[in-house]
């Protein structure tokens, strides 16, 4: 690969004259549902039209009363894509998401009303480094923004008070609380914010793999802090969650570590806990991974069948789109808020987990035939 692309323009140092990133918020355009159902029949565009069909059609359905997930991987927030999610959660089109935590971090900048700038992917890294901006393919924003969101987090590690092993749903949702309270009016274009307003719970499969984590480290170490992440309350968590859900679906934007956090839910309850519960009901995927390598993010809704983590009865209620999240993921966002089920009663999870793992022990401690184990 070239250092610059063909025919690129030189650079003039002026790395963050483009306009400013924002979260775009879906209004349920009914030209672009149009396009959907009418124009997009073939191939991966008909994947994405199935897909908005299973979403609204039938996991939103209140007849149904299925619990969906959102899980997130790629670098979706700092692309805006933080704006499609919040309007899913405010109408309560979601209930609770699984997300890498570098999407949390960089949702962060804007809460804290710093600017990411669109920009180019073919202009010269030496210089970016030279003049202090860090760039996501075409995503720039000054070094100072990393400094300054680090620096609020430490903060809010020792404001919180919080002192012994706590989910990630619970630093998530603290953290939300404390964006509104530093920040008034944020939670219109922050994911933590809009997230801890709405109830709706936020995990991260690996915590230590972003700068929030990061951060978190530093407490311990300088602080002497005793704030821990425990994975054991993320895994009881949301298999409490789903064990409840009389149906369970997820919307799975990527792939990634997220993807497999929430689908091993299903695995967890019969495998080790004993509980039969059957595998998820519903499976939509929006991805750029194929199945032929082997790896987790291309695994089929089919594949995962064999593991129990989708019910063999419900192929038909599964659908991979082959596309860029972002660009599939607005038009997606866009389809179900023009939908009639555009809104659901808020299921506020994150204020009933403590309950819901407590009926998840319950019921692994029922006795149970072995043929049922």
């Amino acid at each position: 690969m070239p250092h610059r692309a063909p025919g690129s323009p030189r650079t003039k140092r002026n790395h963050l004259a483009g306009r400013p990133i924002r979260y775009y918020r879906p209004r349920g355009s009914a030209e672009v549902r149009t396009l959907i159902d009418e124009g997009f029949q073939a191939f991966n565009a008909a994947r994405l039209g199935e897909s908005c069909r299973i979403y609204c059609d039938k996991m939103l359905s209140p007849d149904h009363d299925t619990t969906i997930a959102l899980t997130v991987a790629g670098a979706l927030t700092p692309a805006g894509l933080g704006g499609a999610m919040i309007e899913l959660m405010e109408r309560g089109l979601i209930d609770f998401v699984i997300s890498t935590g570098a999407n949390l971090y960089h949702d962060l900048h804007y809460a804290l009303n710093f600017t990411l700038h669109r920009g180019s992917p073919f202009v010269d890294d030496r210089e970016l480094y030279d003049d202090g901006v860090i760039r996501i393919y075409d995503v720039l924003f000054p070094a100072q923004v990393l400094l300054d969101t680090d620096t609020y987090v430490r903060e809010f590690l020792v404001r919180s008070g919080i002192d012994g092993p706590i989910s990630t749903a619970e630093l998530h949702y603290a953290l939300g609380h404390d964006l509104m309270a530093k920040h008034p009016g944020c939670e219109q274009y922050s994911v933590l914010a809009a997230a801890a307003k709405a109830g709706v719970p936020i995990y991260t499969s690996s915590p230590g793999d972003s700068s929030i984590g990061m951060n978190i480290a530093f407490h311990e170490l300088m602080n002497d802090g005793h704030l821990m992440i425990d994975p054991n309350k993320d895994v009881n968590e949301i298999c409490a969650i789903i064990l409840a859900g009389q149906k369970n679906g997820a919307v799975i934007l990527g792939g990634g570590s997220p993807k497999n956090f929430y689908l091993q839910g299903q695995p967890t309850l019969w495998e080790v806990y004993g509980i039969p519960k059957g595998g998820n009901d519903y499976f939509i995927q929006i991805t750029t991974d194929q199945v032929v390598w082997g790896g987790l993010s291309g695994a089929t809704p089919a594949e995962a069948v064999s593991w129990g983590k989708v019910n063999p009865g419900v192929l038909p209620d599964t659908c991979v789109t082959y596309c860029d999240s972002t660009i599939a993921f607005p038009l997606f966002a866009e389809y179900a808020v023009g939908h009639a089920n555009n809104r659901r009663p808020l299921k506020r999870l994150v204020e009933k987990r403590d309950a819901l793992v407590a009926a998840l022990k319950a019921e692994a401690s029922k006795p149970r035939d072995a043929e049922d184990a």
